[in-house]
């Protein structure tokens, strides 16, 4: 692995932090500008799942190969969604504890052990894409990650404030959400370059979990405040971002 190729395997990541930085200088967080950025992140990842992750995959393999790949990494994240416990802060998915109702320690870790769980599917798709396709196909994908992981950081974590959690711990949980992406990542770049013939279903995994992501949690958050058309106009804005970021690369 090259220089190059760890960075844009490692630094997406680190980009959660940045938006956590924003916190520390940016006042009280309105739903709709939260809305928005959550539509914004939505936008970029969708567009990644089509073009940077789920077209690849095509040219590479049968569309078998593809569908089970792609419907194995929904199942993996509906499997974590259910069986690890988490919670988020603007929204309550059934059988989860409302927020409110969590002390500020619980609500940290719960709300970071969602974000986590949001994250493994961008650092598996950083990481199969260098595999796959070098940095022509890796590094459009990790600049869009990179470049949604800032919004992301500071919408999951500005909610927290309001609760009365400091802006430097919430900075800090905004933080400890992206860490998780560059293991992530390492392991699938190691993994499919070992077994480089799985990885047209390796390609379709990380766009299934990607996309379960999406539809699960970022639609419905972005949805949920009564802002759904501002929230619609910044997914499309991040759909056509992504859509130029990759035809650019």
């Amino acid at each position: 692995m090259d220089t190059g190729t760890f960075l844009g395997i490692v630094l997406p990541g680190l980009a959660t932090g940045v938006g956590g930085l924003g916190l520390l200088v940016v006042g009280r967080s309105t739903e709709r500008r939260l809305d928005v950025l959550l539509g914004f992140t939505a936008g970029i990842m969708l567009a990644a799942t089509a073009f940077s992750l789920l077209v690849p995959a095509l040219e590479r393999g049968g569309i078998g190969e593809v569908l089970v790949g792609f419907g194995l990494g929904a199942a993996a994240l509906a499997i974590l969604d259910a069986v690890l416990p988490h919670a988020h802060e603007r929204f309550r998915e059934r059988g989860s504890v409302p927020p409110e109702e969590l002390d500020h320690r619980r609500r940290a870790a719960l709300l970071v052990s969602a974000l986590t769980i949001h994250n493994i599917p961008e650092g598996l798709a950083v990481g199969v894409a260098f595999a796959a396709g070098g940095s022509e196909l890796g590094v459009p994908l990790a600049i869009a990650i990179g470049i949604q992981n800032v919004p992301e950081g500071f919408a999951a974590a500005a909610p927290l404030i309001p609760g009365g959690t400091t802006r430097p711990r919430a900075a800090g949980v905004a933080f400890l959400t992206g860490i998780v992406e560059p293991p992530a990542a390492l392991l699938a770049y190691f993994a499919f370059e070992l077994a480089s013939g799985l990885l047209a279903g390796g390609l379709a995994f990380a766009a299934g979990a990607m996309l379960y992501v999406i539809v699960d949690e970022l639609i419905p958050e972005s949805q949920g405040h009564g802002n759904e058309r501002a929230a619609s106009v910044a997914l499309l804005s991040g759909f056509a971002l992504m859509l130029t970021l990759d035809n650019a690369f």
